[in-house]
């Protein structure tokens, strides 16, 4: 790939609540896509010993709910969301929960971009009032894209 990263790269704004995360991989627009709407997401969405993704299910449309669990610092956890963009293999958007807060969901929306070799996914997350989990988030989807760049770099 011309100008690929060679890891991922997760910027957190705090003041505004959102975070902004990028990651080039040497695979197709459409491949990627299927990386982020299917069960391979219990491959990459991790960071060892914090955040281990064990179950994931999603009805991938417009309005289609999707649910993840696992465990996470020790204690089970459980995200749902709805799939509030569904445009493949360009763009991606739901919303983000974690069961049993109190909190609002927040929004994820990838946006897929194809390259001379490859494809850039970024990915905006949005809707954060906690300063800690803003920033908590942005190290979690950095060193989740990196293990996507690692399993899709050695297929």
């Amino acid at each position: 790939m011309s100008s690929t990263q060679t890891h991922a790269q997760a910027v957190a704004n705090v003041a505004e609540g959102s975070l902004i995360a990028t990651v080039d991989l040497p695979i197709s627009p459409e491949r990627a896509f299927r990386a982020l709407a299917s069960p391979e997401i219990m491959e990459w969405w991790v960071r060892a010993g914090v955040f281990d993704t064990r179950e994931w299910s999603g009805d991938v449309r417009m309005g289609g709910t999707w649910q993840a669990s696992g465990m996470a610092r020790g204690q089970p956890y459980t995200l749902e969301g709805e799939f509030i963009t569904v445009d493949s293999p360009r763009q991606l958007a739901h919303t983000w929960h974690l069961r049993g807060t109190p909190d609002a969901p927040t929004t994820v929306t990838y946006t897929l971009e194809p390259l001379d070799h490859g494809t850039r996914i970024t990915l905006h997350h949005a809707g954060f009032t906690s300063r800690q989990a803003c920033e908590n988030t942005a190290t979690g989807w950095q060193t989740s894209f990196d293990r996507l760049l690692e399993i899709l770099t050695d297929s």
